[in-house]
C-alpha cells in the first residue's frame, strides 16, 4: 500500500479540494499519512494570489525531497494552472496538473513511480487551457478539524484588475442545491457540527453552463433545514451579492450564524473603480448598517488590499478613515502583489514597496484595535462555543457563533462539543476567557 501525503497552500476552497482528492486516493487503496511520515507520494495544492505563495510552493517541494528523496511530487492548484512550465523546471517535481486535470490525477499519473530525470529534462505537465475547466467537482474537507469547508461554487466571472483567479480557475460555475444538501447530510453523519460554505464567489452560486438556474438565497434556505448540522457559516461574499433577503434570513435563521466576511478591497471609490470592483463604498456602508441593525452582535470581517497601483497617499488615508469609522470587527489585509496578465500592471502610479509595507502595518494595527473593541463589546454576554482540538499550554480554544475566539481550561470531553458560555474578559493574547462552561469546567 503506497503512502500519500498532502500539503495545502491558500484558501478554504483549496482545503476542501485537497481533502476530497485525499479521499479519492484512499478509495483506490492508498494510505493517507502526514508529510513527515516518509510518504511515497507528495501532493502539493498551490495558491498564486501573491508572489509569496509561489515561493512557498518551492520551499515545500524542497522539504518533500528532504523527507523522501525517492518520493513522487505532484503539484496542483492555481499556481500549477498559471505557470506549469515554470513549476516543471523545479528540481524534484515529477508532475504538474492544471485546473481541468487535478481531480483526475490518480488516473493520469498511474503508479506514481519517480523516474530519473536527465539533465534539463522537465516534469510531466498535464495542463489544458483554462477554458476547458468547465466541470464542477463537489468537494468538502473532513477529519481535518472540527469545522468542515464545503465548496458550493468555483471560478469567477469578475475581471478585477489585480486578480488571477479567473485565469487559474475559469468561469463561474456551481454545484446544484440538491447536491450541496446531499453533501451536507453526508457531513452530518460524520459528527461535524459546523459547515463553512466556501467558493471563489459564492454569492454567484446557481450558474450551470453559464445560465442561472438557482440562487445563493435558494441554497441558504435549503441548508437551514438540514438535520444534524448545528451551524452554517458563510465564508466570504461580495457586497453587491449580499442581498437584503439573505441578511434578513440569516438574522432569523436556525442554523446560519451572525458572521459575515465581506471583501471591500479599498475605501476609496476612485481606487475601487481602478480595481474594477462592482460597487462603490456607499453600498458597503449600506450592507454593514443593515447587518448591524438586524444583528447588533454580528461579526463583520473585511478584506482590504493596500498598495494597489493608483492608490495615492490621499486614497489610502481615505480607506483608513473609512474603515476606522465603520462598525466592523476585523480586517484581512493583503499587500498588493504584481501578477502577470492582470490589468493592474498597466496602472500608474506604482506604489513603492516600503509604502505598501507601511500601509499594511497601519491596517494590521487598526484590525487589532477593531477586534479588541468588538470582543470587549461582547463581554458579559452568553454564547454557544464549539470547542476544537486545539490545545496550547493547557488551554483549549473554540469559536462562538459570532466568531469570538474563546479560551478555556483543557477538558477532552469538550472537543467538538457545543457548550454555553459567559464571556468574561479579553486577555493579552486577544482571546476571550469564559466564566463558566456549563457543568464541565466547574470542577
Amino acid at each position: 500500500m503506497k503512502k500519500v501525503a498532502f500539503y495545502t497552500l491558500g484558501c478554504k476552497l483549496n482545503y476542501s479540494e485537497t481533502s476530497t482528492i485525499g479521499r479519492m486516493f484512499e478509495s483506490r487503496g492508498f494510505q493517507k499519512v502526514e508529510f513527515n511520515e516518509n510518504p511515497d507520494i507528495f501532493i502539493i495544492n498551490t495558491c498564486s494570489v501573491t508572489e509569496n505563495a509561489d515561493k512557498k510552493c518551492k520551499k515545500i517541494v524542497k522539504e518533500a525531497n528532504r523527507v523522501n528523496p525517492d518520493g513522487y511530487v505532484a503539484i496542483i492548484g492555481c499556481y500549477a494552472q498559471l505557470k506549469p512550465q515554470e513549476i516543471s523546471e523545479i528540481e524534484g517535481v515529477d508532475a504538474v496538473l492544471g485546473a481541468a486535470e487535478k481531480f483526475r490525477l490518480v488516473d493520469l499519473l498511474g503508479d506514481f513511480v519517480k523516474e530519473p530525470r536527465l539533465q534539463n529534462e522537465k516534469a510531466q505537465v498535464f495542463n489544458s487551457k483554462i477554458e476547458e475547466a468547465v466541470d464542477y467537482h463537489t468537494s468538502y474537507s473532513l477529519n481535518d478539524r472540527t469545522r468542515t469547508f464545503l465548496k458550493v461554487q468555483d471560478g469567477c466571472d469578475y475581471p478585477c484588475a489585480y486578480c488571477t483567479i479567473p485565469l487559474a480557475r475559469g468561469k463561474s460555475r456551481s454545484d446544484t442545491v440538491a447536491n450541496v444538501v446531499k453533501a451536507a447530510n453526508e457531513i452530518a453523519t460524520s459528527g461535524v457540527k459546523e459547515i463553512v460554505l466556501t467558493g471563489v464567489n459564492i454569492g454567484d452560486f446557481g450558474l450551470q453552463n453559464g445560465i442561472r438556474v438557482e440562487t445563493f438565497f435558494d441554497l441558504v434556505k435549503e441548508l437551514d433545514e438540514v438535520e444534524g448540522i448545528e451551524r452554517f457559516r458563510i465564508s466570504s461574499i461580495e457586497p453587491n451579492l449580499l442581498t437584503d433577503e439573505i441578511i434578513e434570513f440569516v438574522s432569523k435563521s436556525k442554523k446560519f450564524v451572525p458572521h459575515f466576511h465581506i471583501p471591500l478591497q479599498s475605501g476609496s471609490s476612485k481606487v475601487l473603480a481602478l480595481m474594477k470592483r462592482r460597487y462603490k463604498r456607499e453600498l458597503y456602508v449600506e450592507r454593514v448598517n443593515k447587518i448591524k441593525q438586524l444583528m447588533p452582535d454580528c461579526c463583520i470581517g473585511v478584506d482590504v488590499i493596500v498598495g494597489h497601483p493608483g492608490e495615492t497617499e490621499e486614497a489610502f488615508l481615505e480607506t483608513y478613515n473609512f474603515l476606522n469609522e465603520l462598525n466592523i470587527s476585523y480586517l484581512h489585509v493583503f499587500t498588493y502583489s504584481e501578477r502577470p496578465n492582470t490589468t493592474a500592471i498597466g496602472i500608474k502610479p506604482i506604489v513603492p514597496q516600503n509604502k505598501r509595507a507601511e500601509r499594511s502595518r497601519m491596517l494590521h494595527i487598526l484590525s487589532d484595535k477593531k477586534r479588541r473593541f468588538f470582543y470587549e463589546s461582547q463581554i458579559g454576554k452568553t454564547f454557544n462555543v464549539l470547542f476544537e482540538e486545539d490545545i496550547e499550554e493547557g488551554n483549549m480554544h473554540g469559536w462562538t457563533e459570532n466568531y469570538v475566539r474563546v479560551t478555556a481550561k483543557y477538558d477532552p470531553i469538550l472537543i467538538n462539543e457545543m457548550k454555553t458560555v459567559n464571556l468574561s474578559l479579553v486577555n493579552e493574547k486577544m482571546l476571550v476567557e469564559v466564566e463558566e462552561v456549563e457543568e464541565y469546567l466547574m470542577h
